[in-house]
């Protein structure tokens, strides 16, 4: 069964109040689904565009499904509701290779 992964560039730090209360709510769903913080960076550059990016975060599940189920469940969405529409990012879930 192939691993799954949450892939996410973000391109703007919000406000750090909403982003603490985001962080936090976020932390209980990877642990509802054992997610695991592989990358959390916030010094990269794209070596091939040149352009930077403000933080990159990738969380490593032990399924594609269950990274599937983490992102829609109620825990998450509760995470992403804290943001309130502050934060820019483009947000993938992959499948790893089997």
């Amino acid at each position: 069964m192939a691993k799954g992964y949450w892939v996410v560039t973000q391109n703007n730090i919000p406000d750090q109040t909403k982003y603490s209360a985001y962080a936090k709510a976020a932390k209980v769903t990877l642990e509802e689904f054992s997610g695991k913080i592989i990358i959390a960076g916030s010094t990269e550059i794209g070596i091939e565009d040149g352009s930077k990016g403000l933080r990159t975060v990738v969380v490593e599940f032990d399924a594609y499904e269950t990274a599937l189920a983490a992102y829609h469940s109620s825990s998450y969405q509760k995470a992403i509701m804290e943001l309130r529409g502050t934060l820019k990012r483009d947000f993938r879930i992959i499948r790893g290779a089997d």
